[in-house]
């Protein structure tokens, strides 16, 4: 496999860990100036997730790699984004399943799921592949917290 290399965030914490993980899922995006992106179609999507912190876990772990992967993979693979009525909402641009929103979304499900761990480590960035010519990088903003 070839080694992608992805944006780095540049930040202060002893420990960086990244996740790359794919999924399948099918969308669509309802509105009139999405154009053919409003019929159904399908993506296999390819994420990295970016982890940091300065404290390790009792297993030595800034986070499990399988936990991130569980997280976005059970809940995406082969599903239909826009039916994630948690995540996503047909008459909010907001939410969406862009690109976009898909990244923001991963990003706040990891830190969700981090926020509950003791060594409080951060999601600094999700970088979300939806074509071999088209990506998205989200970084939350300093202190936002889910």
């Amino acid at each position: 496999m070839i080694q992608p290399v992805y944006p780095s965030v540049h930040h202060s914490y002893c420990y960086e860990l990244n996740k790359d993980l794919q999924f399948a899922a099918a969308h669509y995006v309802p509105a009139d100036s999405a154009g053919k992106c409003r019929k159904l179609h399908g993506h296999t999507y390819f994420a990295n997730i970016t982890v940091a912190g300065d404290t390790l876990d009792d297993a030595g772990f800034l986070v499990n790699f399988s936990e991130l992967k569980r997280l976005i993979h059970e809940r995406f693979d082969h599903t239909v984004l826009n039916d994630d009525k948690e995540s996503f909402d047909d008459n909010d641009p907001n939410r969406f399943p862009t690109t976009e929103v898909v990244a923001r979304t991963i990003c706040e499900l990891v830190q969700r799921h981090l926020d509950g761990l003791a060594n409080q480590p951060r999601c600094l960035q999700v970088y979300l592949r939806e074509t071999p010519t088209s990506y998205c990088l989200y970084r939350p903003k300093g202190g936002e917290r889910w």
